[in-house]
């Protein structure tokens, strides 16, 4: 199922007594999903990803715009007659119901023709429980399962109505690391197998990153990239972007082009030809430094975290945004942690240039 959002927005009312502007939710939103695609919405809390799941599905109405599945407009079809299935954050489980009784309630609850019998509403319960692994736990009822069980249940209710397109509100978000990592590869797993429309909500970049086709980056209710997740990872549009994927997150520095070359207080990074001189922000990934004794980058050491297969040098300079540098080496390199100084040269495509006034990328 293809769905399509067309200028897309959603407005809701003042309602504090100090403040009476309106809040724009959602912004001219524009996308194509395709068929059985994976997507993950992604940005901080209040950027508008869980109102846009919400005018999908319909539990809200767009102030303007237009939503289509396929060709059918479903802008003001009502949410039961969309054909969408929802897994909400905190699961929302009947608690007085076994796991098979919630995996059956959607199916019990259809109406006319598409009405299953009894026992066809059975064998879809089991094959959506074979699916996302419970089978053995369908006698049991919510307050017997653990968190990530409690999750497939849910998903499994969502599936056995075989939905046109399956929607997540963040639905890792209370679960451990641990659960979290088997969690979201058994997501990716099941969506491959069914091959449904799913749109992923998070505010996790690591989760969106890891099971998404794309990703679509929000912030304030306007999408601020869309692409490819490894793509929009090595290729950010703006200092947001660049600074929101990223663990740990991109080092900023205070910068300026001069004389053809990129600073970072008097030292120069590399030439930048062609670039008019300007104040700018200087955008490193963690991965983008070199230990280099003759590297053209100073840092004064703070600490050194060994971390296994890898090591992170932490560090800070006068001309940083963040309070610390953090630099992933490899276990290899050798850094002498009685020094106060460290030196780096930087990967040149690890490192991103964005104007200081726009905060859009220009190298």
């Amino acid at each position: 199922m293809k769905v399509t959002l067309q200028n897309l927005t959603k407005v809701f009312p003042g309602r504090s007594k100090n403040n009476h502007a309106d809040v724009v939710a959602v912004n001219d939103f524009s996308f194509e999903i395709a068929d059985g695609e994976l997507i993950g919405l992604l940005g901080p809390s209040g950027c508008g990803k869980s109102t846009a799941l919400n005018l999908i599905c319909g539990l809200q109405e767009p102030t303007s715009g237009s939503i289509f599945f396929d060709e059918d407009d479903v802008t003001n079809l009502p949410p039961e007659d969309r054909g969408v299935g929802l897994v909400f954050q905190n699961y929302a489980l009947y608690p007085h119901l076994t796991a098979m009784q919630n995996i059956l309630f959607p199916l019990q609850n259809i109406k006319g023709a598409e009405r299953l019998s009894k026992a066809d509403m059975q064998k879809r319960a089991h094959e959506v429980a074979a699916l996302v692994q419970i089978d053995e736990l369908l006698d049991r009822k919510p307050a017997e399962l653990s968190g990530g069980q409690q999750q497939r249940v849910a998903i499994a209710r969502a599936l056995a109505k075989m939905p046109r397109i399956l929607l997540l509100d963040e639905p890792l978000s209370n679960l451990d690391a641990r659960l979290r990592l088997q969690t979201r590869e058994e997501i990716r797993r099941i969506q491959r197998e069914t091959r449904i429309t799913t749109v992923f909500v998070t505010h996790d970049q690591e989760e969106a990153m890891s099971i998404s086709d794309t990703i679509v980056v929000m912030r304030s209710g306007v999408v601020e990239q869309i692409g490819k997740p490894q793509d929009v990872y090595d290729n950010p549009m703006n200092l947001f972007v660049a600074t929101f994927l990223g663990t740990p997150p991109i080092n900023v520095f205070s910068g300026e082009i001069s004389g053809g070359k990129l600073l970072i207080g008097k030292e120069a990074l590399f030439e930048t030809n062609g670039f008019p001189d300007r104040e700018v922000y200087v955008g490193i990934r963690p991965e983008g430094f070199i230990p280099d004794g003759n590297g053209p980058l100073h840092l004064n050491l703070r600490n050194i975290e060994v971390m296994g297969r890898d090591v992170t040098v932490v560090s800070t300079h006068g001309a940083s945004v963040n309070p610390v540098i953090r630099s992933i080496i490899s276990a290899d390199s050798s850094i002498d942690v009685s020094a106060t100084e460290v030196s780096f040269s930087v990967k040149r495509a690890k490192v991103f240039v964005f104007d200081k006034d726009t905060e859009a990328r220009i190298i």
